[in-house]
Formats: structure tokens, C-alpha cells, sequence
């Protein structure tokens, strides 16, 4: 800048001087005023299409598909949404910035109980089928709509408009044809089965819908007569039992299913003892006769082994029912049968077998030869004894238990009770303990077996095929695989269907006498996937079956089961994803639909990563996805989950009013999502801290590049200085190693990598020693292009660093720049030239560490109150011959690096910093202390290089 006149004498100059600086100016504001402008913008990238210009950029480019795992359509959302939505939106726009065409597909999970429940709660329970059906779309379409507006204000950009939802009648006929698929390949079967059972649900449930929680339970040792004395007495190698009765005994926790005992069961190895009491001769495991006869009440003198034998020589002994002789509707005989199931580490040695209610007592019951309509099942759907069961008809099972218990009492067949808590299953929706019932249900088949209508059989079971799949996916934490391994390797057959009626159907017909399905049910399901596109689920509850089955109608009954909501969303890669027939054909596999990723919290080992597996191991013999990724919990301070119940919840909706959905995410970014994420209040603060570090960072950078034309200013990379060159480097150093981090789908080392960058990297050295060449020197000077060309490479790439996680941030700051529409359609910047420099990376490294220690010996010598401001100092500066070497290297830019006004180097054994103050003159432009201030009497008060700058050619910067 030149002046005509000299400056104004000494004391008006500052004002004069001022104006002669370059000062930072920017319409990007220190306040971000989130909560304010955040709809804006989110309504801004609605109003322009942003999603659908995203796929446009990306047309042709190689895919990346993270199948988004429907949220439940039922009420508002929660932080572990929040979580989990902004975690999919951070990794899709983090693969969309890497240049990917980055698809995400929100979706819901539109069936099942809790919606069915909530439209009987609102509306009773004696609606027809249709009413319940009409209403509970009615309402999933409301849900879906209210979360959608929250999930938009968190700034996830997705296809909005065109979502999937499994009650869309095209998803829902997609359904019913990969239940076709799965059929063809021999995995689906129909058999009568204990399942777990819920009674509020009214339903058989999944595995994935068991939790176990404690439960208060009265033990019972529970005496069976023997039926057979003369043959017992044989198999312990006695002549005779001496006309004393004896009981075989049992122990067991579930009262109520005594009354549906039908056989015994022993260990084939074990040693068992027949035992003389005052109660008569008991039958029970050796190891177990001094806990069990303590537990009666005898002493040990009261007791005595009589002999012993293998568990084997019990086989087919005959008992009679512990309540036989109390009604005649109990006269029938227990047989022993053999079980390897069976345990001597508590109780008896002894488990009695109620077929209808333990899957092991099932299938026992049933290898001896039991036929099916045999099975004694007196409970009820709703948990009531039917009313013809002797003794307890019409009783629910868990009042009717302690009258059992009284009655095997009061009646000489209990031996000892007590109470215990025991970990035992519940159902995950309603909290309240399940049981097993037995119950003609639909199965997917994970080994070998015989499957309806099977014409392509797969070469695996399914168990076999899940567990190589396994095998073949990356998982996110790597212990996802051990977790998910366990839960297939140890899973019994998937009971697919439910009896309730807001799903899809089963849709089958059945002979009425046998049971059997219909010779041509692979046609009719396809005509009920036709039928079912064109008027959804209603449709098949609606079709008459004569309209199908003509005169054979009268024979066969129409299914009125419905699909396990695992399989809805379990199934969705198939239609949603397909190629061929999916809404979005977002992905395609030689062998079928694929995602890149699938990503949910750890609770979904058992829940939607594993049914998906299921059914695409099923049809494709594979994984529908590549990798898998899991999140934990969100949970306050002290590491409890976030529950309404608690109190402890942090409201997406209210923090979004109060600090920003910016805050949210950047909190989400920041956490170590593999762990549970904890959040409250006091942490949320800490992130509107950092936050406000970032932002200011990001302010000073456009604020010093206001007047930068990158067109025409741009300095070519080997005219920069060193300095700037460093920059580069250092920024493309930290790029790679964050890019590395989006690679592996990691967020919070970047958070803090970023936080580092801007503190210590960018304000603690680069911008500190940037301000003097940006404000002093010429405004078109090489020195200050040079600087202002390193900041803006760095402000575009901090921008798409930040993008994933701080989105509406980065936008703003994009439109300052005013760059493009959208800073989404970028790409990563291409730092070509500045990678890799090791030697200049090292260089300034050691650099920094000595203007540290001299940073150190200046703060105490103006602790000391012998200098203000650093550039009061002068410093006498001692080093090695390497580093002295290395900081000549800087010439006299030296100064500008420790922002001192002058540095005298010397060459001496080690580094040492002498600091004594400026006995020069203050320039009153730059404040720099010189000797040569008022050298110029154009600029009074004004240094010789301000003067070069002010009025002459400038000054020449080398390094600095």
C-alpha cells in the first residue's frame, strides 16, 4: 500500500495505521445461532432436491448401499435413533465425498404386535380383521411421517420421498416371494413344536424377541409312586422292595406344568440310588441323595442307600402321576425314558417331562414314540388352563401354580419347596415371562430335514450355510463375529409364523382333515404376491378362497397366520434392494442383492442382522451384506441406558431446540459408538465447546481469504513459502490418516484429530505465525498470496473432513465460499505435490518443538514482569550444530516463526534460550520492536519493512 503523505504524528497514528492492515472480514458469524438457522437449511436441502442432485453427481460411479434397518413406526423417536440415524448419514456422506455413488434408503418396519396393540388400546379388542388392519395402516403411515420430520431436522440427507416401508404393498407381496424362494430350497416346514409363547402378545415368538430378566419362582420336589415295584426293585438288583411303597423324585421350577406331565426322564449314565427314608424309598441320582435329603428334612441317620444302578437299567419303569390317586382324570402312568440332557449338578437327577412345554421334553417324548395328538396341552393361548382339566381348569398358570403346589401338599407328594430367583426368558416387548407351548406352527429348518414343496434343495443346512456366511462378512467391531457365530451355531429352528393380523400372510390353504397344504400352493403364492401388489395384505384376508379353489373350497381352510416381523425386515435386501423387482435398485450381486454395510446396535446380533442372514442364506446361500456394524447403547453419566422410566433421557427434539442438531451429531461423531455412548448435560456442554473451537478455527480461514481469488491469486505450489509448503503437507498428512478413518468407518478419532488440528497444528503455530504476513504485508504481495493460497486449500479440506459429522456447519461455511450448491457433490481435495514430505514434515516439527521450549522461557520471564507480549523479547538462542543448522535454514524469518523482534543465533553444545527484553522502539503498525522505526519520515512511528510495505516494494518473505 503506498501513501502520499506521512502518517499523522505519534498518538493519532493507530486509527491511521489500522486502516493500513489487512483485517479479516467474513459473513460467516462467531455465533452459530444453531438451533435458529438449522430448519433453514434443512429445509433449503429439501426445497433443492439435494439428494437427487447428490445421485446425480455420482452417476456411473462405482455404488456404496448401506441398507438402513427399519426403525419401528411407533412413536416418537428417541436418542438411540438420533445415534444411529446420524452415524448411516455420517458414513454415506463420508463414501459420497470418497466419490462413491452413495445410496441411502430410509425405511420402517410398518407390521407387528406393537401397533396392533396400540390400535386395540385405542379402539378396543373386538375389531374384525379388516378394521384392525385399516387402522394399523392408517396409523404406521402417521408414525412413519412424524419420524421422518425428526430424522430430517438432525441434517441426514436421504430419499426422503421415496422411502421403504414393509407395509407398501410391493414390499409386502416381495415378502411373500422370497417366502416362495425359501420354500423351493427346502427350509420351511410345518410341525407341532414347543415355542415361546407369549400371553400378552398372544402369539408364538422368535428367538430375537427373548430377553432373560430374574424371576421369583417356588422350587418343588415333586414324589411319582411307583407303578411297577417288583420291576424297580429287579433294576437295582433287590429281590423285593419289602412292601414299602417308593417315588421316583423330581425337581423342578414351573408348578403349573405337573399338571401335563407325561413321561420321566434319567441320564442313561448316571448312577442313581434307591434310598430308604421316613417317607418311603426314593429314587434319586447318587451324587445328588445328602443335598436332596437334607433339602426333606431327614437326618443323615434317617438315611440309607438300599443300592445303586446306571440310569440305563430305569428305562421304561412306569410311575404313576403324582396326582393320580386325587382324581381319576390323573390316572395314568410316567415311563422312564432316557435323555442326555438330564444333570446331576442340582436337584434330583430326576426331570419330568411335560412335552407341550419344554423343547427337550418335547423331543424326548417324541424319539420314544409319542404321537403328536397324544401331547397333553391343557394351556390356553391367553395362559388359562382349558376348563376340563382336572383340579385347575380355567385357572391362569401362574395363579394356578401355588394352588398345584398346596394340592401335591395337602396330598403327600411334595417333598420340599422354597423360592428362588433364577434368570428366566421374558418377552422383549412386554417385559412379562413367556413359557414354551406347543402349537402347529411354520418353521424355517437350520439342519437336516424335509421341507414342503421343495424343488431347488440347497447343498447346506442352513446352519452350515449362516456359519460360512459369517466367516465371509467384516464385521465392525471384529467381536460382532464371535457374538453372531454363537447365536447361529446354537439357535433352534425359526418359527416364522404368528397368529395375529396386522402382517403378511402365510398365504396357504390347508385340508381340513390332514392338515396338509394344497398340491398347488407354489402357483397359489405366487397369485397371492400378485394379489397382494395390487391391494396389499387385506386383499388375502379379504379373498374369498372359492374364488381360488372353486368346489375344493369346502375341503381346505384358508391360513389366517402372519409372517414373524423378523421376516418383514429381515427379507427387505430381497425386494428392496433387488435389482430385478426392488422399488430402489440400488444393488446388484451375480448372486443376488448385496449391501455394502449394515449397521445397528449390538442388539441386533440376535435381531435384524441375524433374520437377514437367515433369509438371504435361505435364497442366496450367502450374506445380504458385506459388513456389519454395531453401536451400543445410549446411556447417561454413570453408565445407566437412557429410559423414559429414569428420567436420564436426552431428548433429540429438545436438545435440537436448545443447543443444535449440530451439537448432536457432533456429540454422536465424538463418541466411541462400539461402547456404549454416554451423554448427558455436562457432556453435552464439552461438545458445544469444541464445537465453538472448530468454528472459530473455520472462521479465522474464510476471514483471511475474503479477497482471494483462487483463479487468479493461486500461487504456484514451488513459489510458496516453506512455511506455507509445511502447512500442505501437514494438512495432507492429517487428511490421509482421516480418510484411513472413514475407511474403517472410525468417527471419533477424527473428531479428535480435528480438534487437535485446529488448536494446536493451526492456532497454537501455523495462524499465530500467519497473522503478521497476512495483516502487515502488501495485500497482493507474494508473501500474503502465498499464506492465503495454504488456507484456502485448507479451508476446502476441512470442510469435507467436517461434512459427515458437522454437515450444516460445513454448508455454511461452503456457501461463504461460495463455491457450489452443495458441498456434497465434492469430492476429497487431491493434495497432489504436498504428500509425503518426510524431510519438511520433520523439519518443522523439530521447529515447533524449539519454539515451545522458547514459548516456556518467555512466559517466565513475563511472569517475572520483564515483558508483555512476546514481541517485546529478544533471544539470544543456543543449539547444537544440527539444529542450528536447521533454524539458519530460516534466515531471518526466525523471528516471525517465535514471534519475537529479533533472534541472535549461536552455535554452542546444546539448546539453550536467553530472553532479556527490547531496549527498540515499538512500531506502532506492526509492533514489532526495531531500531528502525521513523527511518522513513513519511510514516512516523512506523518500522522500515512496514514502510517497504506501506509505501515501496515490499518486503521480501522467504520462509515465513
Amino acid at each position: 500500500m503506498s501513501q502520499d503523505k506521512p502518517a499523522k504524528p505519534d498518538g493519532q497514528n493507530q486509527s491511521a495505521y489500522r486502516a493500513t492492515l489487512n483485517m479479516p472480514d467474513t459473513p460467516f458469524p462467531m455465533r452459530g445461532d444453531l438451533p435458529k438457522r438449522e430448519p433453514g437449511w434443512a429445509k433449503a436441502w429439501e426445497d433443492q432436491g439435494i439428494y437427487k442432485k447428490l445421485r446425480d453427481a455420482r452417476c456411473g460411479a462405482p455404488k456404496f448401499v448401506l441398507h438402513d434397518g427399519p426403525p419401528y413406526a411407533n412413536g416418537q423417536i428417541h436418542m438411540g435413533h438420533a445415534v444411529n440415524k446420524i452415524l448411516k448419514d455420517m458414513i454415506v456422506k463420508a463414501r459420497q465425498l470418497k466419490g462413491l455413488d452413495a445410496i441411502y434408503v430410509p425405511g420402517w418396519d410398518c407390521h407387528g404386535l406393537p401397533i396392533e396393540n396400540q390400535i386395540e388400546k385405542t379402539f378396543g379388542r373386538n375389531l374384525s380383521r379388516d378394521d384392525v388392519q385399516a387402522k394399523a395402516r392408517a396409523y404406521a403411515g402417521e408414525q412413519v411421517d412424524l419420524q421422518r420430520t425428526d430424522f430430517k431436522r438432525l441434517g441426514v440427507l436421504a430419499d426422503w420421498d421415496k422411502p421403504y416401508r414393509t407395509m407398501d404393498f410391493g414390499n409386502e407381496a416381495g415378502e411373500i416371494r422370497a417366502l416362495k424362494k425359501i420354500i423351493e430350497r427346502g427350509f420351511v416346514y410345518r410341525g407341532l413344536k414347543p415355542v415361546y409363547w407369549c400371553f400378552d402378545c398372544g402369539s408364538s415368538l422368535a428367538e430375537f424377541e427373548i430377553e432373560y430378566a430374574d424371576k421369583k419362582s417356588q422350587t418343588l420336589d415333586v414324589a411319582f409312586l411307583s407303578a411297577e415295584p417288583a420291576r424297580l426293585a429287579a433294576a437295582f438288583g433287590l429281590p423285593s422292595l419289602n412292601g414299602k411303597e417308593a417315588f421316583a423324585v423330581i425337581w423342578t421350577t414351573t408348578a403349573w406344568t405337573i399338571p401335563a406331565n407325561q413321561a420321566l426322564n434319567v441320564h442313561p449314565e448316571l448312577t442313581y440310588a434307591l434310598v430308604d427314608t421316613p417317607k418311603g424309598l426314593l429314587v434319586l441320582a447318587e451324587a445328588l441323595v445328602e443335598k436332596a435329603t437334607a433339602r426333606y428334612g431327614f437326618t443323615p441317620e434317617q438315611v440309607k442307600v438300599l443300592a445303586t444302578t446306571p440310569g440305563a437299567k430305569l428305562e421304561n419303569l412306569k410311575f404313576k402321576h403324582p396326582l393320580a390317586h386325587v382324581d381319576k382324570g390323573y390316572d395314568r402312568e410316567s415311563p422312564v425314558y432316557l435323555a442326555d440332557y438330564v444333570s446331576a449338578e442340582d436337584g434330583t437327577g430326576i426331570v419330568h417331562s411335560a412335552p407341550a412345554y419344554g423343547v427337550d421334553d418335547f423331543n424326548s417324548c417324541v424319539a420314544h414314540g409319542l404321537k403328536f395328538d397324544d401331547i397333553l396341552n391343557p394351556v390356553q393361548g391367553h395362559g388359562v388352563y382349558e376348563a376340563e382339566l382336572p383340579l385347575f381348569g380355567g385357572q391362569h398358570i401362574w395363579k394356578a401354580a401355588p394352588v398345584v403346589l398346596e394340592t401335591l401338599r395337602e396330598h403327600g407328594r411334595l417333598l420340599a419347596s422354597s423360592e428362588i430367583t433364577h434368570s428366566y426368558p421374558h418377552c422383549w416387548r412386554h417385559k412379562k415371562p413367556v413359557i414354551f407351548r406347543a402349537a402347529a406352527q411354520w418353521f424355517v429348518r437350520m439342519d437336516e430335514g424335509q421341507g414342503v414343496f421343495t424343488t431347488n434343495k440347497a447343498d447346506k443346512t442352513l446352519r452350515q450355510l449362516a456359519l460360512d456366511a459369517i466367516d465371509q462378512t467384516s464385521f465392525y467391531p471384529e467381536n460382532g463375529r464371535a457374538r453372531l457365530r454363537d447365536m447361529i451355531a446354537n439357535r433352534p429352528d425359526w418359527c416364522i409364523s404368528r397368529q395375529r393380523n396386522w402382517g403378511v400372510p402365510l398365504p396357504f390353504f390347508l385340508h381340513k382333515i390332514t392338515g396338509e397344504l394344497h398340491p398347488d400352493t407354489l402357483a397359489f403364492i405366487d397369485r397371492a404376491a400378485d394379489l397382494v401388489q395390487q391391494g396389499g395384505v387385506e386383499a388375502w384376508s379379504k379373498l374369498d378362497p372359492a374364488e381360488w379353489l372353486g368346489d375344493e373350497a369346502e375341503n381346505y381352510s384358508k391360513s389366517t397366520d402372519i409372517l414373524d416381523v423378523w421376516f418383514d425386515s429381515g427379507s427387505t435386501f430381497f425386494h428392496v434392494l433387488n435389482p430385478e423387482q426392488g422399488s430402489h435398485p440400488t444393488a446388484g450381486h451375480a448372486h443376488g442383492p448385496e449391501a455394502d454395510l449394515y449397521l445397528e446396535g449390538h442388539d441386533q446380533h440376535r435381531g435384524w442382522f441375524h433374520s437377514s442372514l437367515l433369509v438371504a442364506c435361505a435364497i442366496y446361500g450367502r450374506a445380504p451384506y458385506k459388513g456389519l456394524l454395531t453401536h451400543g447403547f445410549t446411556v447417561d453419566s454413570q453408565g445407566r441406558k437412557m429410559s423414559k422410566s429414569l428420567g436420564n433421557g436426552v431428548d433429540p427434539q429438545e436438545t435440537s431446540k436448545k443447543l443444535g442438531a449440530e451439537i448432536i451429531r457432533l456429540w454422536v461423531a465424538s463418541s466411541d459408538y462400539s461402547g456404549d455412548i454416554a451423554g448427558d448435560d455436562k457432556i453435552l456442554a464439552r461438545v458445544v465447546d469444541g464445537y465453538r473451537r472448530i468454528r472459530n478455527t473455520l472462521r479465522f480461514l474464510l476471514a483471511n481469504t475474503v479477497d482471494f481469488d483462487p483463479a487468479v491469486d493461486t500461487v504456484a505450489a514451488a513459489d510458496l513459502l516453506e512455511i506455507d509448503r509445511h502447512a500442505l503437507a501437514r494438512a495432507a498428512e492429517l487428511q490421509a490418516d482421516i480418510l484411513a478413518h472413514y475407511e474403517r468407518y472410525e468417527f471419533h478419532p477424527v473428531v479428535g484429530k480435528l480438534q487437535v488440528y485446529c488448536s494446536e497444528d493451526l492456532g497454537a503455530f501455523y495462524l499465530d505465525v500467519l497473522k503478521d504476513r497476512l495483516y502487515t504485508t502488501g495485500a497482493k504481495s507474494l508473501a500474503r498470496r502465498s499464506a492465503q493460497t495454504a488456507l484456502w486449500q485448507i479451508t476446502q479440506a476441512m470442510l469435507r473432513w467436517m461434512a459427515p459429522f458437522l454437515s450444516f456447519t460445513a454448508e455454511e461455511a461452503w456457501q461463504v465460499l461460495g463455491l457450489g450448491e452443495t458441498i456434497f457433490t465434492e469430492t476429497y481435495c487431491d493434495f497432489a505435490g504436498a504428500e509425503q514430505q518426510t524431510e519438511l514434515l520433520a523439519k518443522w516439527a523439530r521447529v515447533r518443538e524449539i519454539r515451545e521450549l522458547v514459548n516456556k522461557e518467555i512466559e517466565t520471564v513475563r511472569t517475572a514482569g520483564q515483558v508483555g507480549a512476546s514481541l517485546q523479547a529478544e533471544i539470544e538462542l543456543t543449539a547444537s550444530e544440527q539444529d542450528h543448522a536447521l533454524l539458519a535454514s530460516l534466515g531471518d524469518d526466525l523471528k516471525f516463526v517465535l514471534i519475537v523482534s529479533k533472534v541472535t543465533l549461536i552455535e554452542g553444545e546444546a539448546l539453550g534460550v536467553k530472553v532479556t527484553p527490547s531496549s527498540a522502539t515499538k512500531c506502532e503498525r506492526c509492533w514489532h520492536y526495531r531500531d528502525d522505526v521513523g527511518s522513513d519520515p513519511r510514516y512516523v512511528g512506523v518500522c522500515g519493512r512496514c514502510a517497504l510495505n506501506l509505501g515501496g516494494a515490499g518486503e521480501t518473505r522467504v520462509v515465513a
